[in-house]
């Protein structure tokens, strides 16, 4: 099988909670033999509100985050030229799902062309989920309690899926991140179905899941996706895609043979399927 992360790539230089820069970053995938992969890293916001903690502390608003990543675009695509005759680089970012996030980030998909688009959920209820356990705990509470929080969680990424279209879905499962009883909670019958509705259209939009063996790395005992949502994916014939979400030249490769491994014994085809763009 051959190494591919089709959601990985994020780096210090273009993203406050990563380290490296972006060329470290790619020569690091070089090395480690990666036929393919793709530079994922975070889309700005489109106010002030939606800043991220580390991301004020280092002097930036959105005008500043916009032209930081207007100069990642550059410099992503300069990269991809370079190292043209080793490996394939794909040039993408990826998504939120807060308020305006679907909206702008097709804007963007407009303005900068990438060769494709990772759509993520990070937030509930305009909370972040995957932070602390105290924010998770503070959007579940809106919610009305964890199981609320998953389906507000599901509705709000169909909300994505359907505004944005994007190529990839990345960390379909991630709201699962600070619940310990994550397994049952995914047979609940409303929570099951909002899963089941939101496979159906990354099937109809013959988008690419994200296996993103991240998880492993920050203790987790699976990937996201979930066993059980991955057997729900390989019976409807969806594609699922190995992804590190590297943040940083460490984490690049990190339990990616693993993640294969996994995926052809769960019967997925190992040629893995390469992103094609949309038209804008």
């Amino acid at each position: 099988m051959m190494r591919v992360s089709v959601h990985g790539g994020h780096s210090g230089e273009f993203c406050c909670h990563a380290k490296n820069t972006l060329e470290a970053v790619v020569l690091a995938y070089i090395d480690r033999g990666f036929a393919w992969f793709g530079l994922t890293e975070h889309m700005p916001p489109p106010d002030n509100r939606f800043r991220y903690p580390d991301e004020i502390a280092a002097g930036f608003d959105a005008v500043k985050l916009y032209d930081r990543f207007a100069r990642y675009m550059a410099a992503a695509r300069h990269l991809q030229q370079k190292y043209a005759g080793t490996a394939r680089i794909l040039v993408a970012f990826e998504t939120e799902a807060y308020t305006g996030a679907p909206v702008f980030a097709a804007a963007l998909r407009r303005t900068f062309r990438p060769d494709y688009v990772v759509g993520s959920v990070h937030h509930v209820n305009d909370i972040p989920i995957d932070a602390t356990a105290d924010q998770y705990r503070q959007s579940a509470a809106i919610s009305g309690g964890i199981d609320g929080l998953y389906r507000d969680y599901f509705d709000r990424q169909y909300e994505m899926l359907c505004v944005l279209k994007p190529e990839v879905v990345g960390h379909f499962d991630l709201i699962r991140i600070f619940d310990p009883a994550y397994r049952d909670r995914l047979e609940n019958p409303e929570i099951r179905d909002r899963i089941r509705r939101n496979l159906a259209l990354i099937r109809e939009e013959n988008m690419i899941l994200d296996y993103n063996v991240r998880a492993l790395a920050k203790g987790m005992t699976e990937p996201y996706v979930s066993a059980s949502i991955l057997r729900e994916a390989r019976r409807m014939g969806i594609a699922v895609v190995p992804g590190d979400d590297a943040h940083g030249v460490d984490d690049v490769g990190l339990n990616i043979d693993e993640g294969m491994a996994a995926l052809r014994a769960a019967g997925f085809d190992t040629a893995w399927r390469m992103p094609s763009p949309k038209v804008p």
